[in-house]
């Protein structure tokens, strides 16, 4: 199918941008920890059960050892530990800065998939991220209106912090912003490496999922928190429902998507195109949480649509 990968690069962040306005309500009432522990569970639950459907098996035993490396370790480093890097850049220095510092990862990708696999990318590619990723940052910094909603699958989890704390530690959420953004990178580019050839992308997301579940939940269980979790999630059973919906749109279809694309495309390009929350998110804020536009979102995202259309004719 002509056109498979940036089709699922822009499906993606579509899923990502409606994920958001499900997201935004469960993380009010449980908070992104308990959220990130859960919509991860919800997730492989989910991806098991479509296994079973497609493939007659609930994970894909035979998918080889390589295979189950690659993918284990981009859900270990993007999911798990590069989300965790993200948390604690929106608390320091708030979701604005925070997202733009996260857009940083179309770079990191495109050159870890260049030092160590020797992908390159062709010059109208490079014209059509370099124009794309523009848009994004000029979305992403435009100051907030007073208007309540939050945007953002992540940052509208958790509220942003105070002036006064940004103010006090912004280099260490710089920090953490950069290594979310790496993080993010060096995911997309592992699984690039455990997507070869046609392997299906819901098993992918199985084991990328999988991994990402043990990790979180080791972790808990190591700080003592697994109890305290389930007693959140026992007392919020409408952030519950709410998850288990958010689980299906983003890390399910949104996750899965990803991995199509940057299974047929180079790695920056699908790391652009999967990026492109910021501007799929402006109708739902402006007609679920009628959050008013000026003229800087809309500019930039005609400047995002231009860099998608070079991508699509390079």
């Amino acid at each position: 199918m002509p056109f498979i990968g940036e089709i699922a690069g822009l499906l993606t962040s579509l899923f990502f941008a409606a994920n958001a306005v499900v997201i935004t309500r469960a993380g009010a009432q449980v908070g992104s920890v308990v959220l990130n522990r859960t919509r991860v569970v919800f997730a492989l639950a989910y991806l098991i059960l479509l296994n079973i459907i497609l493939f007659r098996q609930p994970l894909p035993f035979g998918a080889g050892t390589d295979r189950w490396m690659w993918l284990g370790l981009s859900g270990l480093i993007g999911l798990a530990i590069g989300d965790a890097f993200l948390f604690q850049a929106y608390l320091v220095i708030g979701p604005r800065l925070g997202s733009l510092l996260l857009s940083l990862s179309t770079i990191f990708g495109t050159l870890e998939a260049w030092l160590f696999f020797g992908e390159s990318l062709r010059l109208g590619q490079i014209i059509g991220i370099a124009l794309t990723l523009a848009g994004i940052i000029w979305v992403v910094m435009e100051r907030p209106s007073p208007s309540p909603a939050p945007a953002g699958e992540i940052q509208s989890a958790m509220a942003a912090p105070p002036t006064p704390v940004r103010a006090t530690r912004p280099l260490s959420g710089i920090v953490f912003g950069i290594l979310a953004a790496l993080g993010q990178a060096t995911g997309l580019v592992f699984s690039r490496q455990g997507m070869q050839g046609s392997f299906s992308p819901i098993s992918g997301n199985a084991i990328r999922m999988l991994a990402a579940v043990i990790a979180l939940w080791l972790v808990a269980l190591f700080q003592k928190q697994a109890g305290a979790t389930l007693q959140t999630l026992k007392t919020h059973p409408s952030a519950v429902k709410l998850m288990a919906l958010a689980a299906l749109i983003g890390p399910v279809i949104g996750v899965s998507l990803s991995l199509l694309a940057v299974q047929n495309i180079p790695v920056g390009v699908a790391s652009v195109l999967t990026s492109l929350s910021p501007i799929f998110i402006l109708p739902f804020t402006h007609f679920f949480f009628k959050e008013h536009l000026g003229w800087q979102p809309i500019a930039g995202t005609i400047l995002a649509i231009a860099g998608v259309v070079i991508l699509f004719l390079s």
